[in-house]
């Protein structure tokens, strides 16, 4: 069966962007750090071992338009989506720019962006990208794991990643932990 999981990295007060985030800065104003653990000279060992895990298992992505406005193209990820030919679901209501490349295909909802994800990815992961998607996913019950890289900063403002999630309670059942100096590695399986 074809998991759906999120890896995100969150500021200490909830935050996966700085305040004010755009095309010229998609981590917000401040947002940097968030992604340092995933570069020299700052990755560690046990960092790396994480990306490592999360790459090789990816089979196709989902992702919010505003993701992809602020990094496809020139200055972003090239021809490639976010993880090189690996197919991507965009869920959008606005029609696809003509200069899109071909790993994106343009979907209405969440639902059905994960349905046409998880046909493709077969026994691979359909990994979430963005916060609205991954916010969608998880009050759907469409999530099947979460992986926090929890960054020890306080952004104060920015896109909050678990807010938007209905009424009923989302039960976590905790799988690993992974403390690096820049980042802690939570890992938790979706209770249904």
């Amino acid at each position: 069966m074809t998991k759906v999981a999120c890896a995100i990295s969150m500021s200490l007060d909830g935050y996966v962007t700085g305040p004010n985030d755009s095309r010229e800065h998609p981590l917000g104003e401040g947002g940097e750090p968030l992604h340092h653990w995933l570069f020299s000279p700052y990755q560690t060992e046990p960092d790396a071992e994480v990306i490592g895990e999360m790459m090789a298992g990816v089979g196709a992505i989902v992702m919010g338009r505003r993701s992809f406005d602020f990094c496809e193209g020139e200055g972003g990820w090239g021809d490639g989506g976010p993880v090189g030919d690996v197919p991507c679901f965009v869920v959008t209501h606005r029609p696809p720019p003509a200069h899109a490349a071909s790993v994106f295909t343009f979907v209405d909802d969440v639902p059905g962006a994960i349905e046409q994800a998880k046909a493709v990815a077969g026994d691979k992961v359909v990994g979430m990208h963005g916060a609205t998607t991954t916010q969608q996913a998880l009050a759907a019950g469409l999530l099947d794991e979460l992986q926090l890289h929890l960054i020890p900063i306080l952004l104060g403002g920015g896109v909050r990643l678990l807010e938007h999630l209905g009424d009923e309670t989302i039960e976590l059942e905790p799988l690993r932990v992974v403390g690096t100096p820049r980042a802690t590695h939570l890992r938790y399986r979706v209770v249904r």
